[in-house]
């Protein structure tokens, strides 16, 4: 089967699912634009924010879309082969991720904006919803130290995008450069919209240019900012902080707008390489159910590695903690919830592009962040000339990691949000203290581990992303059950991922017990997979026992 085929198939795929399953989905939840969302109700300029569909959508969309959708594909199709994983994409963002995104949204917009921990102690029980955040705070600080230490790797020449591309500018400096300067724009841009609130089209024509200007403006003051890896770590940990407290006219909203377009360009280069490029493809369609090693056979690894491409739980926190703050009207939702998330399954489809078109060989020893470098800078080269393939690899190596530096902020925030819930210290100086506490655990890795440390974890990381995932559908099945709605559309995906995140675990923790050697790292990973599975358990225990209560009341009644 020739690429362009396999891309037009996946296109015709999502865009039925989303005209028909995803207005299916959407009467479920009886949508009404006549109910007025928390954003209207609690507008207070800092967080509760009313924001119009195509702003919000860029937003959320570049806040969900992050490194998971380009770094697992191109592991999968490396481990099993191409085939399996389109499958997964296409079936998995369609049945389980866009559902999960939506249902979350939806959730999170009928309970006031509270964040699905707090949905989770109202239908399971309090001790339930504690458990819940704990999941999330422990996810969270994985993020925040994962991709600090991934961007402060950048920031210093080190990061794998980069990889055998010879350059005559600092590449570390140029993305340290570029990024701040991004930020700086984007805080222009949220001050001019708020004061001079120029029509969306003219910031949209003026800025987003502008952004691939100071990409270009970074090679140009690559020797500007040249730090060491753990101050940079500090730096980025800092900005997280303050702008985790940031109303966020002034810097969520205006960065989210510009990545989303950095990602749309991404995906613009993606067409263009992948119907008009040529490639053949090179990689097999099917290597084998087992391949060997720990986390070799197809289940339940393929579904784990592949994570953020098919379903995310970390997507469930930017629905219920950002978003669904931002949220106008509840028609907002489907476009923004489910829409968002089959774009990302698009991310992923052109990840595994990349490394379908070359071979085996070619591919030998090169890390998932470098083949994504080399595949988006042939695209690239097709529009400006072979002759510039260098500058183009460069070039979308910068946005890229530019654009995985917008994670930070939102975890953060995220955090805070969860903070103060379990808290209800609710003022600024709450916030503000929550904030600091939560930047702790980070510091500390940063400071002391050593450097690239977050690879140990990150197999956990995924893991447990999936089972929060999980998790979230078992809320949003509790929630549509006590509404008297349908639920098989959440449960039934809930089931799948439950188990297939639950087994990844028992494996990892076995493996890593084993393997532990004194009061190390892998002991550590060992002993919150099985953490993690307890949580699992006593979530599902605690469902099945409300619902067995719900029952009763029901009889007596």
């Amino acid at each position: 089967m020739q690429l362009p085929l396999i891309a037009l198939c996946f296109i015709v795929f999502t865009t039925l699912a989303y005209r028909f399953y995803g207005r299916w989905v959407a009467r479920q939840f009886v949508i009404d634009d006549s109910k007025a969302t928390p954003a209207i109700l609690r507008d207070d300029g800092v967080d509760y924010v009313p924001t119009k569909p195509f702003y919000l959508f860029a937003q959320h969309f570049s806040a969900i879309a992050a490194a998971g959708p380009i770094a697992g594909p191109i592991l999968a199709c490396q481990t099993f082969g191409w085939l399996p994983c389109l499958l997964w994409i296409g079936l998995g963002v369609v049945l389980i991720g866009a559902v999960h995104d939506f249902s979350s949204l939806t959730a999170s917009v009928r309970h006031g904006a509270c964040s699905i921990a707090e949905i989770t102690r109202e239908h399971l029980g309090t001790t339930a919803g504690r458990a819940m955040m704990a999941l999330i705070w422990v996810t969270l600080m994985y993020v925040i130290v994962a991709f600090t230490d991934i961007t402060a790797s950048s920031f210093v020449g080190k990061t794998e995008e980069m990889a055998g591309v010879d350059v005559a500018f600092n590449p570390g400096g140029a993305v340290a450069a570029a990024a701040i300067m991004y930020l700086l724009l984007a805080i222009v841009m949220g001050i001019v919209q708020r004061y001079l609130n120029p029509p969306l089209w003219l910031l949209t024509v003026i800025f987003v240019p502008a952004t691939l200007v100071i990409v270009w403006l970074g090679t140009q003051i690559s020797t500007l900012l040249i730090l060491d890896v753990k101050t940079w770590g500090i730096i980025i940990l800092a900005y997280c902080a303050a702008a985790s407290v940031m109303p966020v006219w002034i810097l969520l909203q205006p960065r989210g707008y510009l990545g989303g377009f950095i990602l749309y360009m991404a995906l613009a280069l993606g067409i263009v390489g992948i119907f008009f490029g040529g490639y053949e493809i090179k990689q097999e369609a099917f290597r084998s159910w087992d391949v060997g090693g720990m986390t070799g056979t197809l289940f339940p690894f393929l579904f784990v590695t592949i994570a953020c491409g098919a379903c995310s739980g970390f997507h469930g926190l930017v629905c219920s903690g950002t978003t669904s703050k931002q949220i106008a009207k509840e028609s907002h939702m489907q476009p923004v919830g489910f829409g968002a998330m089959l774009a990302e399954g698009f991310v992923a489809l052109i990840a595994l592009g990349t490394i379908m078109i070359v071979s085996g060989t070619e591919i030998t020893g090169l890390k998932p962040g470098t083949i994504y470098g080399n595949g988006i800078g042939k695209f690239m080269s097709l529009i400006i000339g072979e002759e510039n393939l260098k500058f183009a690899i460069t070039f979308g190596a910068m946005a890229f990691s530019t654009f995985v530096f917008d994670t930070l902020d939102v975890c953060a925030r995220l955090a805070r949000y969860i903070f103060q819930e379990l808290t209800g210290w609710q003022t600024w100086i709450g916030g503000t203290v929550g904030t600091l506490i939560i930047m702790a655990l980070p510091v500390y890795f940063i400071l002391f581990s050593p450097e690239g440390s977050w690879v140990r974890f990150w197999t956990l990381f995924g893991s447990a992303n999936q089972l929060l995932a999980a998790l979230t559908l078992l809320t949003v099945s509790m929630w549509l059950h006590h509404s008297r709605k349908r639920i098989a559309f959440t449960l039934l995906p809930m089931l799948f991922v439950l188990v297939i995140t639950t087994w990844s675990l028992i494996k990892l923790s076995s493996a890593s017990l084993a393997g532990a050697k004194g009061f190390d790292t892998t002991l550590i990973n060992g002993v919150l997979s099985l953490s993690l599975i307890v949580l699992a358990i006593y979530l599902v225990i605690s469902a099945l026992i409300r619902n067995q209560i719900d029952r009763k009341s029901a009889t007596t009644t």
